[in-house]
């Protein structure tokens, strides 16, 4: 999009660009992981399940195994559209 383009694709599908592209160094909105691990820890009830859906797979199941490790809680990184049956957790 920096470079100019018209259209971008999304989900298979070309999508019009009708923004103004603006490239803002040196500026995250994300936690990195070790902050994300200490806000969970905090959490007075620990999590029946934890769903990792943002950030691109390789670094979406690097979180989901980070958690795992630390908490013990089930993780999963869903495909997308995947569905989810909270029977399909014992104890959910």
């Amino acid at each position: 999009m920096l470079d100019g383009v018209k259209s971008i694709k999304i989900h298979g599908e070309y999508v019009p660009v009708r923004a103004n592209v603006e490239l803002i160094s040196n500026l995250s909105a994300h936690a990195d992981y070790s902050k994300i691990l200490d806000w969970l820890g905090g959490l007075e009830t620990p999590l029946k399940m934890t769903f990792i859906t943002h950030g691109e797979p390789v670094a979406a199941d690097a979180m989901r195994h980070h958690i795992e490790e630390r908490f013990h809680w089930h993780t999963i990184v869903p495909d997308y559209l995947e569905p989810f049956l909270s029977t399909n957790i014992n104890g959910l």
